[in-house]
């Protein structure tokens, strides 16, 4: 007698990616690279107290907002992690997040090592994913060459560097990005994506 194989039905559950990593690892050109590759996620942009920099474009590198207007975000809870990095406040807007999850598109999150470890808290089964410099010193040098602050912000922003180098353990996968190599960092966290779309047992994300 033959068996009759019933068929697998595999649904696919949009994907909660979080990239973090410390300051001057290329999170933000790794962001802006894949959105020029033209990756079909949602780049989920962070509202932040810090001033503007020369280049930056409100709403799309981030929502620059007054302290007031996010004292009202957090008193509205409106914000789904928010924290004060180097002095300046910065938080995921709730809306922006549900609504991208909700077109079943992976939705990408750039955030900084103390802000992944309070959603690694409020969603576990988000995908946590570390960019890392290819050395201490790769790291130091690539600060000091952004030339974005005084001396004595680059010392803490050093400091702190080291210490988030050493919260491994938040994350699912560490992608190392070589100088110049930008593109490979890219192509390693969208089959990573690729991979997490394929699991039998879909990540499930409730916000």
């Amino acid at each position: 007698m033959s068996r009759t194989i019933k068929p697998y039905s595999h649904k696919e559950s949009p994907l909660l990616v979080v990239i973090s990593g410390p300051s001057g690892v290329g999170k933000d050109m790794t962001i802006l690279r894949m959105k020029e590759l033209g990756y079909p996620f949602h780049f989920v942009v962070t509202a932040t107290t810090r001033p503007q920099r020369s280049g930056e474009e409100n709403g799309v590198d981030y929502f620059f907002v007054s302290m007031s207007e996010f004292a009202e975000m957090i008193e509205m809870d409106e914000l789904l992690e928010y924290a004060v990095v180097y002095g300046d406040y910065k938080g995921i807007p709730k809306a922006q997040v549900r609504k991208a999850l909700a077109s079943g598109k992976d939705v990408i999150m750039r955030i900084d090592v103390q802000g992944a470890e309070t959603i690694r808290r409020l969603v576990p089964e988000a995908v946590f994913i570390f960019i890392s410099a290819e050395s201490e010193s790769a790291l130091v040098r690539r600060l000091r060459q952004r030339k974005t602050e005084p001396e004595d912000q680059l010392k803490m922003r050093i400091a702190t560097a080291r210490q988030e180098m050493k919260r491994l353990d938040l994350f699912d996968y560490v992608v190392i990005n070589y100088q110049d190599q930008l593109d490979e960092t890219c192509k390693k966290i969208a089959a990573i994506i690729t991979a997490e779309r394929c699991r039998v047992q879909q990540r499930e994300i409730n916000l």
